[in-house]
């Protein structure tokens, strides 16, 4: 069994902004598997679905983006997955806009999302799906900017990696890490 998490902050307010990314991702990848239903549960909204004979857990945890470990750990702890079964697909400042990388382990790149849930699970140790949404103009705060919505050619983007974070899931899945890491970093 995997998990598969899109890190969002919950609310209409907050929907389709660039924080979003994770939320927006495991969306399309639910379309692409046909899941249609979704339930609340250890803080998140989850939907499982079965993928070339393996079950998915798809899950938008419901808190706030700076403490989201809590709902992972939560649904980890239930479904006894392990970290190293754990994906999690969030925005990546750090990351030209369109673009998707993956990586497992490795450093937090100052995400709070991050942060939290390698307090929870105690561990750096899973796979991350990063969506890029690029540097803020200017000098607008960061958090102005992933708060915010794409606006005409950077919304093609956001929505270029939302569904390109959804495909690499699919090649970790299909490929392994090492195939899917050749594909789209």
């Amino acid at each position: 069994m995997r998990l598969i998490v899109g890190l969002g902050n919950p609310g209409d307010e907050y929907a389709h902004t660039r924080h979003n990314a994770g939320f927006d991702a495991v969306d399309d990848l639910a379309e692409q598997l046909r899941a249609t239903y979704w339930k609340t549960e250890c803080g998140a909204l989850t939907a499982k679905v079965k993928y070339r004979g393996e079950e998915l857990i798809l899950a938008k945890p419901q808190s706030y983006m700076n403490v989201s470990g809590g709902p992972v750990k939560q649904l980890c702890s239930t479904y006894k997955v392990a970290p190293a079964d754990l994906v999690v697909i969030h925005d990546e400042l750090d990351i030209d806009p369109g673009t998707v990388r993956v990586k497992f382990g490795g450093g937090l790149a100052g995400h709070n999302g991050l942060k939290s849930i390698a307090d929870k699970l105690q561990t750096k140790d899973w796979t991350r799906v990063r969506a890029g949404i690029g540097r803020p103009p200017g000098r607008m705060p960061v958090a102005d900017w992933v708060l915010s919505l794409p606006k005409k050619e950077a919304r093609d983007d956001f929505d270029q990696a939302t569904h390109r974070a959804a495909e690499a899931v699919l090649s970790l899945l299909d490929n392994g890490l090492e195939k899917t890491q050749q594909k789209f970093n």
